[in-house]
């Protein structure tokens, strides 16, 4: 059996609202293993992004663990958590959120070039995400000048330049049309596949969701099989 990427045990998560406690997620479990997809389901302010965010280390629980490559991340300081992000998690967003004034080939080489890493090394693995998506004729492109659904494939390539072991990611295809939506949804399959990453798909498309490994459903906080 496949090693356990990222794990969620007993995951709560509440916010405060003046005097009242709003319960968010609670008693959440999941595990989900090298090369297999899971698409997270539910209504709108059902807490699927809150999830997704506290798998990627990006938020704190309130109770419970989130286990990366059975390491906890409660136990590593903040640095130490950004540190297992960029060497770990590759994060896909609904809104591509690439830097206007930079390139193709310059956005997906910042997961690299945050670390410090060599220039020339970073762009050249860069050109090769970029090809790995289909893109290598857009290299030189700024975002503004790519389609729709080019822009979320340079999004694409830049979490995976970083090799990932999971793929997080959050309404990937939900600013698109559906001939874009479902090209991009096929690419981050094909993907997944080579790199033999886990995928979590937080998406309102039942269409999308039901050609991953797994689905689930937040309802009242809880997640179950769907």
């Amino acid at each position: 059996m496949s090693e356990v990427i990222v794990e969620a045990r007993a995951l709560s998560r509440s916010y405060r609202e003046g005097a009242a406690a709003v319960q968010v997620l609670q008693g959440i479990e999941l595990a989900v293993r090298a090369g297999e997809s899971v698409a997270i389901v539910g209504a709108s302010g059902s807490g699927k992004s809150t999830l997704l965010h506290l798998l990627g280390g990006l938020d704190a629980p309130t109770a419970g663990q989130v286990l990366v490559l059975g390491e906890d991340l409660a136990r590593m300081d903040e640095a130490a958590r950004g540190h297992m992000r960029n060497r770990t998690m590759g994060f896909i967003y609904q809104f591509h959120h690439l830097l206007p004034e930079f390139t193709a080939q310059e956005n997906t080489a910042m997961p690299l070039l945050i670390r410090r890493g060599e220039r020339t090394q970073a762009l050249a693995a860069a050109a090769q995400a970029l090809a790995a998506v289909g893109l290598s004729h857009r290299l030189d492109h700024v975002p503004g000048e790519l389609s729709g659904g080019e822009r979320q494939r340079v999004a694409l390539a830049r979490a995976l330049v970083t090799q990932p072991r999971c793929i997080l990611a959050d309404e990937p295809t939900g600013n698109l049309d559906r001939a874009s939506a479902s090209a991009v949804f096929d690419l981050m399959l094909e993907v997944k596949r080579a790199a033999g990453a886990a995928l979590v798909v937080v998406t309102h498309d039942q269409e999308l969701a039901g050609r991953l490994d797994r689905r689930m459903e937040l309802r009242g906080g809880r997640l179950a099989a769907a």
